[in-house]
C-alpha cells in the first residue's frame, strides 16, 4: 500500500491513498483540487524513499471535502499572589481533504 508524509501548515500528517485528514485552512472551495507538493517521505511497497529535506518529483493529491472550526481551547494564565488572571480561547480553522492520488 502507498504511504506518504506531507507537510503543510507547518505540520506534517502521515497519509494513505483514500484516506480523510484535517489540516490547517486551504485556500479554495468544496470539491476543488489540491497538490501537496512538500513530500518527505513516500513509501511503496517495499521500497521507501526519505526526502532530503524534500522528495522533488513526489506529488499527493487532494479533494477539498469541507471547511469548519476545530473545538476550543482555553488558554488561561495564572501568577500566584499578584492578582494576575487571563482567559482567553482560541478556534483553529481546517480544512478536511481525501487523498484521491500519490505520484512518486
Amino acid at each position: 500500500m502507498n504511504s506518504a508524509i506531507i507537510e503543510t501548515g507547518g505540520m506534517q500528517f502521515p497519509v494513505t491513498q483514500g484516506e480523510t485528514i484535517d489540516v490547517p485552512r486551504l485556500e479554495g472551495q468544496v470539491g476543488d483540487r489540491v497538490i501537496f507538493d512538500r513530500v518527505l517521505f513516500a513509501s511503496k511497497g517495499d521500497d521507501k524513499l526519505v526526502g532530503t529535506p524534500t522528495l522533488p518529483e513526489a506529488k499527493v493529491e487532494g479533494k477539498i471535502l469541507a471547511h469548519g472550526r476545530s473545538e476550543k481551547v482555553i488558554v488561561f494564565k495564572f501568577k500566584r499572589r499578584t492578582k494576575y488572571r487571563r482567559k482567553t480561547g482560541h478556534r483553529q480553522d481546517y480544512t478536511r481533504v481525501e487523498i484521491t492520488g500519490m505520484a512518486f
